[in-house]
């Protein structure tokens, strides 16, 4: 009967190389011709859906059968130089047989023969950038100069983990956060409990405004005669990124990159047109209706709290952005998938920076900067985001006998024969190499391996 099976599978493919293979077929042929789950049928608690939406009235979510990602334009909020290029790139239909490297700014070459250029043309003084290296505004510390970038879509919190959510987590996995083994974490000058702490304790050399106190860690915010008690619904802060991508992990999700985050941010803003500085708009002086930031007053002692509060605010305090993200200007810092451990990345600024970047960081929908992975503070925390569920897609590799052990057809149920099973033709290829080594079928992967944990 195997054999039968073989021989009609030969036959059929032998007969028409292009053949189509209809949704009817897919008990025949396996699992890799599966459709793509609807994306309208999947839901979170507190998360909201960042994708492609149709036309129709119903504005129902764009399926993966289609390009259904976000383009906009990320970096900087206050470089506009590169406005028609941008503009330029939004609108570009790529087609044709470089259908991915087509650049309209480039006079119609390609990604690859601009590449070879910039490869091959004289080193100046300067030398060449390293692996990583980013070009960052002086005011809000956004990507300089701005340019076209697309995501996949995504699901994304719209709050910041609170203290309550991250206590449930403790409780259950009875999980030790780095500010609680290294036994310190910083706190803002201005809101220590005894001011004898600042003749002894060390500060922060890059910024002489945190004192490393000991004893402050979520629980206790400014150290041991504080308690986050009546702040539940604050954000959890002094956590470091390893804290945070626990956190993601343990509740199924994970962290969201720098890109996904402004895609949220900018909430439908994507274009030259419509692209604005601040979540609220362009107008600077109505920040304290909309965000939680320093506001008047000389940092770090004086802050008259136009917006009610000197500190953290409880999460959902100031309106959500278009999108109904909130918090995505001011309050606290939020750690980013990616980076290097001594440059983690951090978006969204915080309640010690300012609107304008008079001091600390402007408070724009570009404010980024970067901090040493290990780094607890009373003014970073986190949400998380997912990823929409796609179907299960196959690959073949090279299977090595003598190490993996003999290949052998296995069931749904672990149980290894003869018998065949559905999806049975794409356990093992047909089709082999020139060396005729065996292949196995895997998962193929559909995001680069991640360096948080």
């Amino acid at each position: 009967l195997f054999l039968l099976i073989v021989l009609r599978t030969l036959i059929v493919r032998g007969e028409d190389e292009n053949h189509i293979i209809d949704d009817d077929d897919d008990d025949e042929w396996g699992a890799n011709v599966e459709p793509h789950p609807d994306p309208n049928d999947e839901d979170y608690d507190d998360m909201i859906y960042m994708g492609r939406y149709d036309h129709s009235d119903e504005r129902r979510r764009v399926g993966f059968d289609e390009d259904n990602g976000v383009k906009y334009i990320f970096g900087t909020s206050f470089d506009e130089t590169h406005k028609a290029i941008e503009e330029a790139d939004l609108h570009h239909d790529r087609v044709g047989p470089d259908a991915h490297s087509d650049l309209p700014q480039n006079s119609g070459r390609t990604r690859e023969q601009v590449l070879f250029e910039r490869r091959h043309k004289n080193i100046t003084n300067q030398g060449p950038k390293p692996f990583g290296y980013f070009d960052s505004h002086e005011l809000d510390g956004g990507m300089i100069p701005p340019r076209v970038v697309r995501v996949e879509p995504f699901f994304l919190d719209d709050h910041l983990v609170t203290n309550q959510e991250f206590g449930k987590f403790i409780r259950s996995t009875y999980y030790e956060t780095e500010a609680e083994k290294y036994g310190w974490s910083f706190v803002l000058s201005s809101f220590l409990t005894s001011s004898d702490q600042l003749e002894t304790a060390e500060t922060d050399p890059e910024a002489e405004h945190w004192v490393a106190v000991e004893g402050a860690y979520w629980r206790r915010p400014e150290g041991p005669a504080s308690s986050y008690k009546y702040r539940e619904n604050h954000p959890v802060v002094h956590v470091s990124h390893r804290d945070a991508a626990e956190y993601c992990l343990w509740i199924g999700k994970r962290l969201p990159g720098e890109r996904e985050w402004e895609a949220a941010a900018r909430a439908g803003h994507w274009g030259p047109s419509n692209r604005t500085m601040y979540s609220w708009g362009e107008d600077p002086t109505i920040a304290k209706d909309y965000a939680n930031l320093w506001g008047n007053g000389t940092f770090p002692y004086v802050n008259h709290a136009e917006d009610g509060w000197r500190g953290t605010s409880p999460v959902k305090t100031y309106p959500p952005n278009a999108m109904g993200f909130y918090d995505m200007i001011g309050n606290v810092w939020e750690w980013q998938r990616g980076g290097k451990h001594k440059e983690r990345i951090v978006r969204g600024s915080s309640y010690v920076d300012s609107v304008d970047g008079s001091f600390n960081h402007a408070a724009t929908l570009g404010a980024r900067a970067t901090l040493h992975g290990t780094t607890t503070t009373g003014n970073v925390g986190f949400r998380c985001a997912k990823a929409p569920k796609r179907r299960t897609e196959h690959h073949y590799v090279h299977h090595d006998e003598e190490v993996h052990g003999e290949l052998a057809i296995e069931d749904q149920f672990g149980k290894r024969d003869a018998i065949p099973q559905r999806g049975w033709e794409d356990r093992f290829g047909l089709d082999f190499d020139e060396d005729d080594r065996p292949r196995r079928k895997v998962v193929k992967p559909r995001t680069t391996i991640s360096t948080e944990l």
